[in-house]
């Protein structure tokens, strides 16, 4: 798609010369381009809202320290969403809010983070949820790999949609599914499945053993599910 990645590199400045944008690379030549687009991530919005006024504390990113009920240090002041710790996506904050009002009226509140799916909506889609091979290895943890590419699907070869493959890791003792992550054709669609693998305490012998309709695209995680047991039937 023409997309080239400048990793290690750290950008000193952007300016605009005789029309085309012209960034400062450290280390390296400038690069010049028609458009330069920023997106650098996001920041708590808390500036503004007088907290002072409140006796609200912020830490030192500008963000809402909270408890495991999402109460601030002044009572009946609760935070959610963007302006307190973790990612900043908007069903993070749809599952803190509904577990704030549990909390209020239940005395008993959860939100799993490790359940939480983070989605790029690139073409293809890039969807993930869990723990990464990265976090596994630096926890320590021993795990299985299981992994299933699209150009295997029935539904991916009709559609014309056949680059990716959706990964899936389970603890190497008890086959509890730790991480799946996704890249192909509505994966941010298929990584909901996975969510409820994770949030329920599910194996990958669970996910296996789980009817799928075909042809689907969901498919490609019951495969992936039968690979992390050595047992794959379609590739």
């Amino acid at each position: 798609q023409g997309l080239e990645f400048k990793l290690g590199s750290k950008v000193l400045s952007a300016k605009v010369v005789d029309g085309k944008g012209v960034i400062e690379v450290e280390g390296a030549e400038p690069i010049v381009a028609d458009r330069v687009l920023v997106a650098a991530g996001r920041l708590p919005n808390t500036d503004g809202l007088n907290l002072e006024a409140a006796g609200v504390t912020l830490d030192e990113r500008g963000r809402i320290p909270v408890d495991g009920f999402y109460k601030t240090n002044v009572a009946g002041v609760y935070a959610i969403g963007d302006v307190i710790a973790g990612p900043m996506l908007a069903h993070k904050a749809e599952e803190e809010g509904v577990a704030v009002v549990e909390g209020i009226t239940t005395g008993y509140c959860h939100v799993n983070y490790d359940a939480i799916p983070g989605v790029a909506y690139t073409e293809p889609e890039i969807a993930g949820v869990g723990k990464t091979e990265e976090q596994l290895k630096e926890a320590g943890i021993e795990y299985n790999k299981g992994s299933f590419p699209m150009i295997g699907n029935g539904r991916a070869r009709a559609l014309g949609h056949i680059d990716g493959k959706v990964k899936i890791l389970a603890d190497a003792k008890t086959d509890r599914i730790l991480g799946v992550h996704i890249i192909g054709p509505r994966a941010g669609d298929l990584i909901a499945e996975a969510v409820a693998a994770i949030e329920f305490g599910a194996s990958a012998e669970d996910l296996r053993r789980t009817s799928h309709a075909h042809p689907t695209l969901a498919e490609t995680l019951k495969e992936a599910a039968f690979a992390v047991g050595g047992k794959a039937i379609h590739i």
